[in-house]
């Protein structure tokens, strides 16, 4: 488990390949609750490459010096990243 927030990633690796690559992260709010969005992409089998961009937002709690994810909302496609950046502008 991550300790501090730059220690925090989406990075997932298994039998020695990276099947989810972290592309960046941008850290939304700090504290006991830290909110962090994702850029990431999945390696595909079917394609033996990764597949499109992706986005995910999580939530991390720091309980006993380590960060322990609570929740996550995947954003599945840039479409849908679209229209949620379209619909936070209109009412922002």
């Amino acid at each position: 488990m991550a300790q501090t927030i730059d220690e925090i990633s989406v990075n997932y690796e298994e039998d020695g390949k990276l099947i989810v690559e972290e592309m960046d992260k941008d850290v939304l709010s700090k504290g006991a609750w830290t909110t962090i969005i994702f850029k990431f992409r999945q390696w595909d089998k079917k394609l033996d490459d990764y597949g499109p961009e992706r986005f995910t937002i999580r939530r991390y709690r720091k309980l006993k010096g380590e960060y322990k994810q609570q929740t996550k909302f995947n954003i599945s496609s840039i479409d849908q990243a679209e229209k949620i950046v379209a619909a936070l502008q209109k009412w922002i």
